[in-house]
């Protein structure tokens, strides 16, 4: 048996244990939309993992999904940005990505809306077809105390109405809703109950944006029992992370 049909093999029955456990999570809720992270790993797993019907794949670094993006032209996959995104990565982000699910700054915000544009003056000029919205996901930080590390990713809950706004107002970006992880030492389903009340004052203002993207290998029920919409699944698809040098 080759590498190539083990591997195959390993990702198809992982995958099937993934799909049970949101099944099962889902029973009498909405279901979810799996994104398989694959952060670390080679383009090839993000080939087979599509001939396996995935079709939403995240990424945490911005030259690593651009490279993968590029490896994988003309595919169907879309691609979600996940990771903390330095302003200056924004131009090179919207050229591939569907969604970015780290929106936490203003500055963010903005460099977005522009890099959308300016990737559209770029396909005109190309004769290429314009791209859609980027889709925007607001990440908030759910650990509570006001000494928070400013060094993490996520806005402060109470900077999550002015940002929707901010996003609302840029024709080149869609507001789909609000992105967390669960703080650790703390019960994931204690902070996706703190999720779900503020994805529901979201939708108050913003009714379209009731996206919840929270849930990962460890948390998943837990995240889909609270509302996830959208669920950033890794090492349970994939395997143990390879070794970066």
């Amino acid at each position: 048996m080759s590498t190539t049909t083990d591997r195959t093999a390993d990702l198809q029955a992982r995958l099937e244990r993934v799909r049970h456990r949101m099944a099962a999570a889902a029973e009498g809720r909405g279901e979810a939309e799996l994104i398989v992270v694959t952060k670390y790993f080679p383009a090839s797993d993000v080939a087979l993992l599509a001939g396996l019907g995935v079709r939403n794949v995240g990424e945490n670094k911005a030259q690593e999904a651009e490279a993968k993006a590029a490896a994988l032209a003309g595919s169907d996959l879309r691609w979600h940005f996940i990771g903390q995104l330095q302003t200056n990565k924004a131009k090179s982000v919207v050229r591939y990505a569907s969604a970015v699910h780290s929106v936490d700054r203003l500055g963010l915000v903005a460099a977005l809306g522009k890099a959308v544009a300016a990737e559209n003056r770029r396909r005109t000029e190309a004769g290429d077809a314009q791209r859609g919205p980027l889709d925007c996901f607001l990440q908030l930080d759910l650990r509570r105390g006001e000494d928070l590390d400013p060094g993490r990713g996520g806005a402060r809950p109470a900077e999550m109405l002015e940002l929707a706004d901010a996003v609302a107002a840029d024709p080149g970006l869609s507001l789909s809703g609000l992105m967390a992880v669960a703080p650790l030492g703390e019960d994931p389903a204690a902070a996706f109950a703190r999720l779900q009340d503020l994805s529901a004052e979201l939708t108050s203002r913003y009714p379209r944006a009731a996206g919840i993207s929270a849930g990962m290998s460890r948390d998943l029920e837990a995240a889909m029992a609270h509302g996830a919409t959208h669920l950033r699944i890794g090492s349970d698809v994939l395997g143990p992370r390879p070794a970066v040098g």
